[in-house]
């Protein structure tokens, strides 16, 4: 699937400020491709993919992400369910739950929504679901080959961070790149894929020493460590990409906005190009989602 490069370049006064990578229209464009592929499918092996949501209590913030899911597997053809546990359900009950969507074959991929509530361990229910139906990417067997460069289940955001990167640049070999944060669902995956495309990888967290000039050096950076406004124009250097993960909610003049990791004014004076918050790297974060349920199900009708 090609993704075409989606961005515009503003202008302030005499000096030209960074493009701004559209995440939302790429996304769009993959969502209308995957209309396609999925009737294909659908027409091929009169089967229908299956996506399975498991949400776990009442949180606003989950309850919006999984009706977006749901949402976009409407649009695509992919048909959804919604599981919904009480807050206080067990580990047990939990798992039970996965258990099941495990043996139906109408299901082809699981995702069940995090956070999850404290008393329920996130490690033990990740791995209870089957890597083939795991389209968050985040079973140790999907993780271990996406190390190995023979995963086919991808982590969603750092999957959709790279279509994003390629857009861009169509060959990252030899670009230097760095990975602000060493999460297991953004940061280690994106090393890794970053990696797979021949980049030189440098990953920074909160032990890291000389954080700023090692930033100041990378071609690429992409920014997953949850602070808002973090990263300024003094962390980067003249015509640097930066993919903004961060997803953070500030209070500014008694109203909330969405921020990233990444002092958006004044790092785009700077940037080349800049993915922007929000509309930048969440719509393809569900768009890969998308294009991992159809390639589970790809997957499990050719096993049969």
């Amino acid at each position: 699937m090609e993704t075409k490069l989606l961005f515009l370049n503003k202008c302030s006064g005499d000096q030209v400020v960074a493009k701004i990578i559209n995440g939302k229209k790429i996304a769009q464009e993959i969502i209308q491709e995957l209309v396609v592929e999925v009737q294909g499918f659908r027409d091929i092996h009169n089967t229908i993919p299956g996506l399975a949501v498991v949400l776990v209590g009442e949180d606003p913030s989950s309850e919006v992400y999984v009706r977006n899911k749901i949402k976009r597997a409407s649009e695509v053809g992919i048909h959804s369910t919604k599981h919904m546990l009480p807050i206080a359900s067990s580990q047990v009950e939990l798992i039970e739950t996965i258990q099941s969507l495990n043996n139906n074959p109408a299901v082809h991929g699981i995702l069940v929504q995090l956070p999850l509530p404290k008393h329920i361990d996130e490690k033990a229910v990740i791995e209870a679901i089957h890597p083939d139906k795991d389209v968050d990417g985040f079973h140790p067997i999907n993780v271990g080959a996406l190390v190995a460069g023979t995963a086919t289940l991808k982590p969603c955001t750092p999957y959709g961070c790279m279509l994003l990167l390629k857009s861009i640049y169509p060959d990252l070999s030899g670009k230097l790149a760095v990975v602000v944060g060493r999460s297991n669902i953004v940061g280690k995956p994106m090393a890794s894929m970053l990696l797979q495309a021949d980049c030189s990888v440098i990953t920074v967290h909160s032990r890291s020493h000389n954080v700023e000039q090692l930033c100041s050096q990378a071609d690429i950076i992409v920014a997953a460590v949850g602070r808002p406004n973090m990263i300024n124009s003094g962390w980067i250097k003249r015509g640097a990409t930066v993919i903004d993960v961060g997803i953070n909610v500030v209070n500014i003049d008694g109203k909330r906005k969405l921020v990233g990791d990444v002092d958006f004014n004044d790092i785009e004076l700077w940037a080349d190009a800049i993915t922007p918050v929000p509309g930048g790297v969440g719509p393809m974060t569900i768009a890969c989602l998308m294009k991992n349920t159809l390639t589970a199900a790809r997957n499990q009708v050719s096993n049969k």
